[in-house]
């Protein structure tokens, strides 16, 4: 029983990371139709980032607003030029992947391949009591901000004028712009809050999983998975494919070692040959 409990509670945790990625990446691919390749670059950039200014000033939270500055930043660049070939997916493709592998290319040369892992501040070292099950505080944190940040976007972009013009302006994007509303700053907005969930993800995943040279396209490989069995631009939809997405990882490396991706992968394609918008997608 306890065994079990801590391996649900390792897929809870691990789907509060995926889905703190995945919903900015949400942002971005499901409600801006930005196919952004360099989301994952962003993650590991930002995870790198966090730990070299934790380490030089010993402190985990200003490491996370450093990562979340400079990633926004960084993003702001992205968009403009992401912005010249915004109605040809394919461009899009090729120039954030281009992107993905100079930033990997420089992080390589300034961090080397070695693996690091950001520190952690003293109160979230050790672990936690539950019952029979001891259990590290620094997960249950990364839990506690995924539960966060899915109540802060929903909020968001469901209960604030905000929200309302970012889902308006993705359907007609000229007649809010006609109407006087500056939607290119909106989008601009939108774009740069998926970077900063890429880069808070990156440094919370840099204490929680490490930061590697190939981390960017793994964590990026599932967040595709999240995106596409959630369905396209549904927040819920992320939320729910992050909890299969790491369920099934979690129990599949348990279970079936040998299997562990098909386990994640099999699933998606029978979903995607049954319904192709994901579970709470829709038509484009």
């Amino acid at each position: 029983m306890s065994f079990t409990l801590f391996q649900i509670l390792n897929g809870l945790t691990f789907a509060a990371l995926l889905f703190i990625v995945a919903s900015g990446f949400t942002l971005i691919f499901g409600l801006m139709r930005i196919v952004n390749l360099a989301h994952g670059a962003m993650y590991l950039l930002g995870g790198y980032i966090a730990y070299f200014v934790t380490t030089r000033y010993e402190n985990f939270f200003f490491g996370i607003v450093c990562a979340i500055v400079a990633i926004a930043l960084l993003g702001f660049i992205e968009q403009k030029i992401l912005g010249l070939v915004k109605h040809v997916e394919l461009h899009q493709v090729l120039m954030s992947l281009g992107l993905a592998l100079i930033l990997n290319d420089g992080s390589l040369v300034i961090f080397g391949g070695d693996t690091f892992s950001v520190p952690l501040p003293e109160f979230l070292k050790g672990p936690f009591q539950m019952g029979e099950v001891m259990y590290p505080k620094y997960r249950l944190f990364v839990l506690l901000m995924g539960i966060l940040i899915f109540i802060f976007l929903w909020l968001l972009m469901n209960k604030t004028r905000l929200g309302a013009l970012i889902r308006a302006g993705v359907d007609d994007a000229e007649t809010i712009q006609a109407l006087g509303i500056p939607i290119r700053r909106i989008f601009i907005f939108t774009f740069m809050l998926g970077m900063t969930l890429a880069a808070f993800a990156g440094a919370l995943g840099g204490a929680f999983l490490s930061l590697y040279p190939t981390a960017d396209s793994e964590i990026l490989v599932f967040s595709l998975a999240v995106v596409i069995i959630g369905g396209r631009g549904s927040l819920l939809g992320a939320a729910i494919g992050s909890v299969t997405v790491a369920m099934l990882s979690t129990f599949g490396q348990v279970w079936f070692p040998e299997l562990a991706y098909f386990v994640i992968f099999g699933p998606m394609a029978l979903l995607l040959a049954f319904k192709p918008t994901g579970l709470f997608g829709r038509p484009a």
